[in-house]
Formats: C-alpha cells, sequence, structure tokens
C-alpha cells in the first residue's frame, strides 16, 4: 500500500518522445502550490495513485456538535454555513441545554482528514433542526456510512437520526457526547435507553477532542465493511 511507482517506471515519462509531452521533471513539485519540503503523503506524492475517497454523514440533534467534530478533525479549513439565531426560531430551538449557542448550521458542514497512506474521508454534517431535514436525502448519497452524536442531556433528540439511517440500510454508529456539567452513562446504558441493536457500536466521546472523533471514524469505518463487505 505503501509502494511509490518511479518516474523511470512511469509510461508518462517513458513516452515523452513518442507523445511530443515533455516528462516531468522529478525535481519538481508534484502538484502546484505544494511546496517539496512538505510532508506529503504517498499518494501525493506519486501522480500515478489516487486516494480512496470515502463520504462520512455526521448527524444528529440540535446542537450535539456536529460542527465541532467536523472542525476538530478536518485537515482543511472547514466549511461552515453558520448563521446567526434570531428570535424567529425561538419557537422551534430549545435552547435550555445550550443557552450559550447563537449560531445554527443552516446547509451543511464540510471537512477532509487523511486516516492512511491513501484513505480520505470526507465529512457532511447535516442541519439539525426539523425544517432542514429535506436536505439530508442529498448529503447521504454515496455515503458509506454516519455518526449519530447523541446529547445525553435530550437523547429523544438523535431518534429522527436512527430512525432515518435504519430506514435506508446506511451503517451507523452511535457517538455519546458528553458536554461539560452533564451525566455520564455508560455505552450500553446508551443502547438500552435508545433501543439501538447490539450490531451498531455505541461509543463515548468528545467532539472537541482530535483522537476521540478519530476513534470514532475508524469505528465506523470498521463497521461499514463489516457490514457491507462487498
Amino acid at each position: 500500500m505503501d509502494s511509490v511507482v518511479s518516474d523511470a517506471a512511469s509510461p508518462a515519462v517513458n513516452s515523452g518522445a513518442r507523445t511530443g509531452v515533455t516528462p516531468r521533471d522529478p525535481g519538481r513539485e508534484p502538484f502546484p502550490g505544494i511546496a517539496p519540503e512538505e510532508d506529503l503523503k504517498p499518494w501525493q506524492a506519486d501522480t500515478t495513485r489516487a486516494p480512496i475517497a470515502t463520504k462520512i454523514v455526521v448527524a444528529g440533534g440540535f446542537g450535539a456538535g456536529k460542527t465541532t467534530l467536523v472542525g476538530t478533525v478536518s485537515e482543511i479549513e472547514p466549511l461552515q454555513t453558520e448563521a446567526l439565531m434570531t428570535e424567529a426560531s425561538e419557537a422551534y430551538d430549545d435552547l435550555s441545554a445550550t443557552p450559550e449557542k447563537i449560531t445554527t448550521t443552516v446547509a451543511m458542514d464540510y471537512g477532509r482528514i487523511t486516516l492512511d497512506d491513501d484513505l480520505v474521508l470526507y465529512l457532511f454534517g447535516t442541519p439539525g433542526q426539523q425544517r432542514f431535514w429535506f436536505m439530508w436525502d442529498d448529503l447521504v448519497r454515496g455515503a458509506i456510512g454516519a455518526v449519530v452524536l447523541a446529547d445525553t442531556r435530550r437523547l429523544e433528540d438523535c431518534f429522527p437520526a436512527l430512525d432515518y439511517f435504519e430506514s435506508c440500510g446506511l451503517p451507523y454508529v452511535v457517538a455519546v457526547n458528553h458536554f461539560d456539567g452533564s451525566e455520564v452513562f455508560e455505552p450500553e446504558d446508551v443502547r438500552e435507553a435508545l433501543t439501538v441493536p447490539a450490531h451498531i457500536p455505541v461509543m463515548i466521546m468528545d467532539a472537541r477532542r482530535r483522537i476521540s472523533v478519530v476513534e470514532t471514524l475508524l469505528a465506523l469505518c470498521a463497521h461499514a465493511i463489516t457490514f457491507s463487505p462487498e
């Protein structure tokens, strides 16, 4: 998986005289804008290889930590569609558990993380409010699985996401995002409260900690492979 095809063995280099195309200078940058001294991944340094691109959806209730999760692990500047909350949403958005929240996602969050030499995950965070659920069908198209974030202060908020992924057959894991001051529960207690099937991984995580999020993403990838081995 880590082997790199040399320029000498590359058909593009050896066929320069036949095609009239000037071969790429091995000393040049592999891609424009990437400095040679940067720590490149093998798939970035070798133009004959392409990364395995995988799409993952991050869903859950309003204010469960979806935007935080994507921003925590994204190796690029995450795309966020945050908008200021106004008085018009007071009748629809329950801020009792998150009184400090002043913005909300109105379209999606987007980020990228490289988990292995040539395995790249593209993360799509869904909006949590019911009035934006119509976007979910588009956001999950092509995804291999989903992370359902659960807030123990209001577990019922993640039921719509659980029902959605069960109905469409998309593999998912449940990630319990414990907030400061919230009561800590064991994964099996959360599983029982949400009536999550035994084969679905239930994890305790902190969306603010990179290693915690990465462990959750790895668990989802492993579950998706087991769920859909073909």
